[in-house]
């Protein structure tokens, strides 16, 4: 009996270690399929010191609030167009401004273009986006009357410059990248707007819009890390989260209650082209407390979790423009 115990044990044990063998097989092929290498190559690629560098521009009282029309959006859009410039973007349209009149005054999103290194797929359009415009002056607190906007939205800003960096330096986007930075959000969001028409009016195959957002200041006690605009719309969140490998992206139950989704530059992509169009942004202004505020300062931001989540949107945002097939869907 001892004898036969001592082999079923045996046995017993040789079948569960051949079992434990085949299972962590599987399971590396499993996390083979969902983390995929861009994750870990592209973790470090900006630092809190970049983005604070560009926001410390955007957001400086030398551009006086960033209004539309005004000088210091003009200084704006020159800094950004110099950055495409650095990476190596070429204009989408006749010139790296999309010009368009907001009244009397003359308003101008800055467009930046990577195409895309298949000879398919190049046809195909992601644009990422974020309002670099904002309210100009507000109420004045101990004489300060000049609205910055660090977090509204030159952190927003300071993402889009950086994902264009990325993929200029890497060249390895199977789509075509449009990246795109709006002017007169502020004012009703007529420059994505007038982007948005102007694209349907050339009838390109536009794939998916990511917006970015109020990035600047991290949720405390949330299992993620951003949420995006209309979440039950389409599966983005579910893809983006199946391409970092973790939870990133959430729903936000206050952006759903005040219809965030329709009240950003996002929303204008969504109604002209019907294809999911979302933004991506860490405050559903639960977690911060100066919106169009003259305290909307760049020493509010948070400067490590910004470069942490930019860090992490990049490798998705990859792999985005680089699948076979148009995986992102609306639901129905």
């Amino acid at each position: 009996m001892k004898i036969l115990s001592i082999l079923s044990l045996l046995t017993l044990f040789i079948s569960c270690d051949s079992t434990k063998k085949r299972a962590e097989t599987n399971t590396e092929t499993t996390q083979e399929t969902v983390i995929t290498k861009p994750v870990a190559k592209t973790i470090d690629f900006v630092s809190p010191e970049e983005l604070k560098s560009i926001v410390s521009f955007l957001a400086s009282d030398e551009l006086d609030g960033r209004d539309t029309g005004s000088e210091g959006i003009n200084e704006a859009a020159n800094y950004i167009e110099t950055k495409f410039k650095a990476y190596g973007l070429k204009p989408y349209l006749e010139t790296y401004r999309d010009n368009f009149k907001f009244g009397e005054l003359d308003a101008y999103n800055v467009i930046g273009y990577l195409e895309g290194t298949d000879p398919k797929l190049k046809d195909e359009f992601i644009i990422i986006g974020a309002h670099y415009d904002h309210i100009g002056t507000a109420k004045d607190v101990n004489g300060d009357t000049i609205a910055n906007g660090a977090n509204d939205n030159a952190a927003g800003t300071s993402g889009v410059l950086s994902f264009a960096k990325y993929f200029s330096e890497k060249k390895t986007n199977k789509r075509s990248i449009i990246f795109a930075t709006f002017t007169a959000e502020e004012k009703g969001l007529l420059g994505s707007k007038h982007l948005a028409e102007r694209l349907k009016e050339s009838d390109i195959n536009l794939y998916t819009m990511i917006n970015i957002e109020m990035i600047g200041v991290p949720f405390v006690g949330r299992d993620y890390e951003a949420f995006i605009t209309g979440y039950e719309l389409s599966n983005l969140a579910q893809k983006m989260n199946d391409y970092a490998g973790e939870k990133l992206i959430g729903a936000s139950d206050v952006a759903k209650k005040y219809g965030l989704f329709k009240r950003s530059d996002n929303y204008a992509f969504y109604q002209e082209f019907k294809v999911p169009s979302h933004t991506v942004s860490s405050c559903d202004l639960t977690n911060f407390d100066f919106y169009h505020h003259v305290d909307d300062e760049v020493d509010k931001l948070d400067y490590n979790f910004m470069a942490r989540l930019i860090n992490k949107l990049a490798p998705v945002l990859e792999q985005m423009a680089n699948a076979p097939t148009q995986d992102i869907k609306m639901n129905e």
